[in-house]
């Protein structure tokens, strides 16, 4: 699991000249080969994923009550998987969950079925996506916690896959998902039923999914240079099912919440510059133009019209059911097949305005809001549970789950996020531009909400950030420990230094999981772990 090919300078290395050679030197220039076991590849991140998952499943069911806004998608989850549309509950659902009845919707009349629809401003996949845990496990803190773990482990393997692919070393992937393991603020929206655990794996799967189609489109272009003459637009390039499996990750992600829509922009952009990138590195005359004429057309369709088909897919409950709100059921199957689709297509963009109000317009003060230039520093964390029971040996107890970053990995990735900068900066490295556009994806727009709109904003907003903050110290890693032919010396130290952080972030960690989880501890050993006393109690 040597760190070996790292640096740029792979990329680097002159290929013959068109119809000079067989095209092999082409290739590697192109697509760095992969080094190392390809069993390791798999066995490595494999590993960290169990170590990660173990960490998230255990007492995945503590605290046994409804944390924070469980109380809203635990339970519309619950509806659509009872009714396929979110239906309102009784008052006292919460309690009624917790002594373990499931009896907590309101009752409708016989003739008006969609008085008791429920008013939901988030689309239904990642509120579906809970309710395959509630369907497996039962509803209870577990059942409705389930999928968020699994979501929250299958993410640690994606980015030690991806980080992998994106430096050509296995070491340096297995760092990724070791430190996205003990994030504590990733490790706590795997084990809470909110909806930003499942925003953030579609959005991470759909870059993992448009850097494999990096790989396989340069691949593909090494490929013709090796057997094709060359044009001055280069050629087409077929399917790209990476590319497509992209596009449905990025549906995806916008049918959790609509800030998936940032990513799908930014990802749209990413991947038609690296397309003509691609012809440019080949040596094509018109490169752009080729990527306006052989890709541009396809993207649109992968990246717009299927992500498009995916959100829409992902409200059939609401199609479907009469008890959805403002679905005019009764209207709509007054007059036929035809209408019915009119007007079941204006009922549904008119909730869709009403939901684009209700956001523009949320200014409602919170008392855990802060607003997104505050996010890196950690300085105002969500405490999704708080109680003071008994039985800790001291006067006063606490039972703590704090949404909170670790802050050795969250300050480390501020410097690292500099760095990256700098990098771009001097050598156009598409690594290090990638993790910036992503990070500035998921932070940036939100400037926009808080200074125009002053919405109220949380820190787990931030989560989507998370992996490529990751990314940035991974890359940061690799050029601190060297290419493979850098002095022993040098990598020695370099090394140290990544073993040293690492271990940082480790003891980070364990010191936060007490507050992280929901442990029963003094008040004093509470307090000791709440870094800034006047944001984070």
């Amino acid at each position: 699991m040597a760190v070996t090919d790292y640096t740029n300078e792979a990329f680097k290395q002159p290929g013959p000249e068109p119809g000079g050679g067989p095209g092999d030197t082409v290739r590697d220039r192109l697509v760095p080969p992969m080094p190392g076991s390809v069993l390791w590849g798999w066995l490595g991140p494999l590993l960290v994923a169990v170590f990660g998952g173990v960490l998230r499943f255990v007492n995945l069911g503590r605290p046994h009550a409804v944390m924070f806004d469980e109380t809203y998608y635990a339970k519309d989850a619950f509806s659509l998987l009872t009714f396929g549309t979110e239906r309102t509950v009784v008052k006292d659902a919460d309690k009624l969950l917790m002594r373990g009845s499931t009896d907590i919707w309101q009752q409708c009349a016989p003739t008006d079925p969609g008085g008791c629809a429920s008013y939901v401003v988030h689309p239904p996949l990642g509120k579906w996506m809970i309710a395959a845990g509630e369907h497996l496990f039962q509803m209870t803190p577990f059942g409705w916690r389930f999928t968020a773990a699994l979501a929250g482990t299958l993410s640690i393997l994606i980015l030690a896959r991806v980080a992998r692919r994106m430096t050509r070393s296995t070491l340096l992937g297995c760092l990724a998902g070791l430190l996205l393991s003990l994030d504590g603020l990733h490790y706590v929206l795997s084990r809470t039923a909110l909806l930003d655990i499942f925003l953030m794996f579609w959005v991470l799967a759909a870059f993992a999914c448009l850097v494999a189609d990096r790989d396989h489109t340069r691949a593909r272009l090494a490929h013709h240079y090796a057997t094709s003459p060359l044009t001055d637009l280069g050629p087409t390039l077929g399917a790209r099912p990476w590319r497509i499996a992209a596009g449905l990750c990025l549906g995806a992600a916008c049918a959790v919440k609509w800030s998936g829509i940032f990513y799908l922009l930014a990802f749209a952009v990413l991947s038609l510059a690296w397309d003509a990138g691609a012809r440019r590195a080949l040596g094509l005359r018109r490169p752009y133009l080729g990527t306006a004429n052989h890709d541009l057309p396809a993207a649109l369709a992968t990246l717009s019209l299927l992500p498009a088909t995916v959100y829409t897919a992902s409200w059939a409950g609401w199609f479907a059911s009469p008890l959805g709100w403002g679905r005019n059921w009764a209207q709509a199957t007054s007059q036929g097949p035809y209408y019915f689709v009119f007007d079941s297509i204006r009922s549904w963009l008119s909730y869709h305005f009403q939901v684009l109000s209700f956001h523009t317009d949320l200014s409602t003060p919170h008392s855990y809001q802060s607003d997104p230039w505050t996010w890196p520093l950690l300085l105002r964390p969500v405490a999704f549970f708080y109680e003071s029971p008994t039985g800790c040996g001291a006067a006063t107890c606490s039972q703590a789950v704090l949404g909170v970053g670790t802050p050795v990995i969250w300050y480390g990735a501020l410097a690292a996020l500099i760095a990256m900068i700098a990098w771009y900066v001097a050598t156009r490295d598409w690594r290090a531009g990638a993790v910036l556009l992503a990070y500035a994806a998921g932070w940036l727009p939100w400037f926009y909400y808080a200074i125009t709109d002053n919405r109220t904003m949380f820190l787990f907003y931030a989560i989507p950030m998370v992996p490529f903050m990751i990314l940035a110290i991974t890359l940061t890693a690799g050029l601190i420990i060297g290419s493979a032919n850098a002095p022993q010396t040098r990598r020695m130290i370099g090394a140290g230094v990544v073993g040293a952080f690492t271990l940082l972030a480790l003891v980070n960690f364990w010191w936060l999981h007490p507050v992280l989880t929901g442990e029963v501890l003094t008040y004093a050993e509470w307090n000791a772990r709440m870094l800034f006393k006047k944001g984070w109690i």
